[in-house]
């Protein structure tokens, strides 16, 4: 296949492929997992924008599942790490053991690297907040630079590499709420909503009956970083790229363009990585779309899951139970668009 080049003279070729690829990808996880199709698509397009994704909801909702299927449809390898507070960052990164060689009438003894369940293409951190600080932190390395190092020795990670955590917002006791650091690493925060009747009844006659729903191979790894390839290749027009920034600004309290909200409820704004994941969502969408260049209204669909995790509100924001979504829309009502 040729290189991605969205503006190229196989454009359009490259974007139908894309296109056809990611409806080949979510025909089979729907096939598997009923309604959340919000959920699935905002997934989709951290996978595919090279960033990470924070799942909140309660407990039976299908998120491991909808992981598992993920990786099924892709071809990727699948790994799930149970977060509790005894786990420690060897049990999530690895750790070197010692082994020992025949060499002739000699025995040898030496290291030997062996990987932790980190080291696959998706990987569920499973009640992420039930671990204790350090092997949170352990994840913090994998998460940014594509790496673990342990020993002093950098190994790499397989690429395409997605970290998918999940967190329960009922339960708060005993839990130890991830640090802003590493709330900012992940490109999306996708809250996981109860199912309807009709989607309830649905998920009875699948997981009731005499066999499981299974998704099948659609693409491969290799494939995969092709189109992330064609993602990052999507030009941004200025005035877009201008108003994503505007955006960003918009969200710190002593920022002129902060609308009264923000103001009052907010303590600290989104950082610039909120920027960089809505601009790579927004391109993803438009790519969907069957377009090469990222409109406005890609911008805002993006704007609420690539934000929500990355505003700290202030004292009163949280005595008055602001939800961190209708600040972002009172940003975006606020916020011209030209």
């Amino acid at each position: 296949m040729s290189e991605p080049t969205p503006t190229g003279a196989h454009a359009q070729k490259d974007i139908e492929d894309f296109r056809r690829d990611c409806e080949a990808i979510l025909a089979q996880v729907r096939s598997v997992i009923v309604g959340q199709r919000a959920v699935i698509d905002q997934v989709l397009a951290c996978l595919l924008g090279s960033g990470h994704v924070l799942l909140e909801g309660v407990p039976g909702l299908g998120k491991t599942l909808l992981v598992r299927t993920l990786a099924e449809a892709l071809d990727l390898s699948f790994s799930r790490i149970q977060f509790t507070p005894d786990l420690m960052p060897a049990d999530i990164t690895g750790t070197n053991i010692v082994v020992q060689d025949q060499q002739g009438d000699r025995i040898e003894k030496h290291f030997r690297f062996q990987g932790g369940p980190i080291f696959a293409h998706l990987v569920l951190a499973d009640e992420i907040n039930r671990a204790t600080p350090k092997p949170q932190s352990a994840v913090l390395e994998a998460m940014q630079e594509q790496t673990v190092t342990v020993a002093r020795t950098t190994h790499p990670l397989p690429g395409p590499f997605m970290v998918l955590a999940t967190q329960n917002p009922l339960e708060m006791e005993g839990t130890y709420p991830l640090p802003e650091a590493q709330l900012d690493r992940f490109m999306f925060k996708v809250l996981v909503d109860s199912p309807a009747v009709d989607e309830l009844v649905s998920i009875l006659d699948r997981t009731t009956g005499g066999s499981l729903p299974q998704a099948r191979k659609t693409v491969d790894a290799a494939r995969i970083e092709q189109l992330k390839a064609l993602v990052r290749a999507v030009p941004v027009a200025a005035h877009v790229k201008e108003y994503v920034a505007r955006l960003i600004n918009a969200t710190h309290p002593e920022s002129t363009l902060a609308p009264p909200e923000v103001k009052k409820y907010v303590r600290y704004g989104s950082s610039p990585r909120g920027a960089q994941a809505i601009i790579l969502a927004a391109k993803v969408a438009a790519l969907r779309d069957g377009r090469a260049n990222v409109a406005f209204d890609d911008v805002v669909t993006a704007t609420t899951p690539a934000l929500r995790h990355r505003l700290i509100l202030s004292f009163e924001g949280q005595a008055d139970g602001i939800a961190a979504d209708e600040i972002i829309s009172k940003v975006i009502q606020a916020l011209p668009r030209e």
